[in-house]
């Protein structure tokens, strides 16, 4: 694996322990945040952030496999 892979994957496994710790935080408070994106509010919730982190999760797979 080339360096810019390996700084990508450091990176996305930053992000995954970072989504890991909101949507934990979130569920336990039973919260649901509102979040300004340009001109409207999106809600997010525990279920965004598992999302985000099964994505991040395939793109580190993909990064760490052979070319």
């Amino acid at each position: 694996m080339d360096e810019s892979k390996r700084r990508a994957v450091k990176f996305l496994e930053k992000e995954i322990k970072t989504y890991a710790a909101l949507s934990l935080f979130l569920s336990n408070k039973g919260m649901k945040q509102q979040v300004r994106v340009g001109t409207s509010t999106v809600l997010l919730s525990p279920l965004f952030y598992r999302e985000r982190m099964e994505e991040a999760k395939k793109l580190v797979s993909d990064l760490k496999r052979p070319d």
